[in-house]
């Protein structure tokens, strides 16, 4: 044990010997009461060794980073469909396919029709996500992707094959939804498991990261195939998506398996390999071996609790309930905040605002968001989850303002069916969509999928993220089927429901979301079982550094007043 100590004296902090051996004792089985027999009477207390395992140069993680980038790349199928989607219902062979006929015998898609091509994939990415959400637990997240990426496969196949008939094509929709309903609970759990704690935000952003970059460039191959005049227009993109399956499937051959579902399944070894491959360290490094045993503590943990219901969801004793709120919350008010309401119908509100090519502007917003999305992956382990989504939530609705106010009073300064549109307006419109994107790219986008990844014990993981996620696909598809039967009765007028929305998720933040930034699974966990006020979580300090004067009540109360924890310091 010696040797292992001299090969890690750059570790954070300083430990004896003896303290490897007590870390050692741990991993072999012993309880805490034991360890305590270990020491003589002479000791006044029991050493307990918190041992972090080491930061290295940014530099030493790229291969870990490039690992969680390849298991993200599951959001960047979903992306690409939700950025060709819209594309497509503006092609004129999908429109003299499945389209209805006008009197004056132009081709066109209904409301309905449109709603439900546009929405019915999120319909089955929110059965995915219920029913299947749990294949990660049972066989493991890489395998849980795999599949996913097969039934995607399949649900392309019948969208390729359809001819006429709309319906066919809408069920070919629904199937390759439930394979995304999957991905999206696989794939920011695996991240959020394998990835160091302090790139864990990062790394779990990256997979709305691959959203955005689907999204983009969805709206190129749309711009680029609008030119043919055949079924080439919809055919070569949704073919695209062969590959992007496959390469998913391959990425997951080269990436670790999460190293609590290993030691779920009782292979303590390779979740040890797995947590050193992740923190670039040896698998018998003393901080690898700790974590470990604190992985498997906090699992002999729930087995003793017994085998996990979806009435264990309901739990108040250990703030499972709060949890769950919170996911469905997050997640409904990302749908909320109208963002989907400008990437499904970029080219359609494009056209009102007088841009007759609404390709070439729509790849404008897909610019904005990918890039965007990049400042995210540094603001939410910089400044936090709650500080992203407060200040997010707050430049949004300033954004929205704008829009609102001047889609509503200047773009048509004769009235909309006055022939005369302000290019003015127009343009100011356009600008303030962008500002928007900006601030929901960089913290409603990919926030809300970092905490759910983290928020939850891992007995209920899989079925809290599900919950979460059934809520935000069931708000998309709302938006998605509701929205063109809204703009046309009130147009922009649907700006302000989004707004009031949006200062509704501020408060909520506030009030209800703590801060995990730079936690350990399990401290998070802790910290929800303690009852700490999230205006207080920021300082919160896991049990393992406390000092002696740490009031562990203190971050639970506060008799401020609500306007003070607002604005005061």
């Amino acid at each position: 044990m010696t040797d292992v100590a001299s090969q890690h004296t750059e570790i954070e902090g300083s430990y004896t010997p003896a303290d490897i051996t007590d870390v050692h004792s741990i991993s072999s089985g012993k309880d805490a009461e034991e360890l305590k027999q270990d020491y003589s009477e002479e000791d006044s207390e029991v050493p307990e060794p918190a041992i972090d395992i080491p930061k290295k140069p940014a530099s030493a993680y790229l291969s870990v980073c490039i690992m969680c980038v390849m298991v993200a790349f599951g959001g960047y199928i979903s992306g690409w469909d939700s950025g060709t989607i819209g594309g497509f219902e503006s092609h004129t062979d999908f429109l003299a396919r499945f389209g209805s006929t006008s009197g004056s015998g132009k081709r066109y898609l209904s409301k309905v029709r449109t709603g439900l091509l546009t929405s019915m994939f999120n319909i089955g990415q929110a059965i995915g996500c219920f029913f299947l959400g749990r294949l990660g637990d049972m066989y493991g997240r890489r395998i849980a992707i795999i599949v996913a990426s097969i039934i995607f496969i399949v649900g392309t196949v019948i969208q390729i094959a359809s001819v006429k008939a709309w319906y066919q094509y809408m069920i070919g929709r629904i199937v390759a939804g439930l394979g995304c309903g999957i991905i999206a609970i696989s794939s920011p759990m695996l991240i959020s498991e394998v990835s160091p704690k302090h790139l864990r935000g990062a790394m779990v952003s990256c997979y709305q990261l691959m959203i955005t970059m689907g999204i983009f460039l969805g709206y190129c191959a749309n711009y680029g195939t609008k030119r043919y005049d055949d079924s080439t227009q919809w055919r070569v993109p949704l073919g695209l998506q062969f590959a992007w399956c496959l390469f998913l499937v391959g990425a997951m051959l080269f990436v670790p398996e999460s190293p609590r579902f290993l030691i779920e399944k009782g292979r303590y070894e390779d979740a040890k390999r797995s947590i050193a491959k992740s923190n670039k360290v040896s698998p018998d490094d003393p901080a690898v071996i700790m974590e470990a045993d604190e992985i498997q503590a906090a699992i002999d943990k729930e087995r003793a609790e017994g085998e996990a219901t979806w009435g264990d969801l309901l739990d108040t004793q250990h703030k499972i309930l709060p949890r769950v709120i919170n996911g469905i919350m997050l997640l409904a008010l990302q749908q909320l905040t109208g963002a989907n309401y400008f990437f499904y119908y970029g080219t359609l509100i494009f056209k009102a605002v007088g841009l007759e090519d609404g390709y070439e502007t729509a790849i404008v917003f897909g610019v904005v968001n990918f890039f965007s999305t990049f400042v995210a992956l540094y603001l939410v382990d910089r400044f936090g989850r709650r500080t992203c989504l407060l200040w997010g939530a707050a430049g949004m609705t300033c954004c929205m303002v704008v829009f609102a106010s001047v889609g509503v009073a200047r773009l048509w300064p004769k009235g909309k069916n006055g022939g005369v549109t302000s290019q003015g307006a127009g343009n100011c419109m356009i600008c303030f969509s962008c500002f928007f994107i900006f601030c929901f790219a960089v913290s409603w986008a990919p926030v809300p999928f970092v905490i759910i990844s983290e928020s939850f014990p891992l007995k209920v993981k899989a079925k809290g993220m599900a919950l979460a996620t059934v809520s935000n696909q069931m708000w998309n598809f709302c938006i998605g089927f509701f929205t063109p039967f809204i703009t046309g009765a009130i147009n922009f007028y649907y700006g302000y429901v989004f707004l009031g929305c949006l200062v509704f998720a501020w408060f909520y933040v506030f009030f209800f979301v703590p801060e995990t930034k730079g936690l350990v699974l399990e401290d998070v966990n802790v910290m929800w079982e303690e009852g700490v006020l999230p205006w207080k979580s920021a300082a919160w300090v896991p049990p393992s550094e406390r000092s002696a004067d740490y009031d562990v009540a203190a971050m639970a109360n506060d008799d401020t007043p609500a306007w003070k924890k607002m604005f005061g310091k």
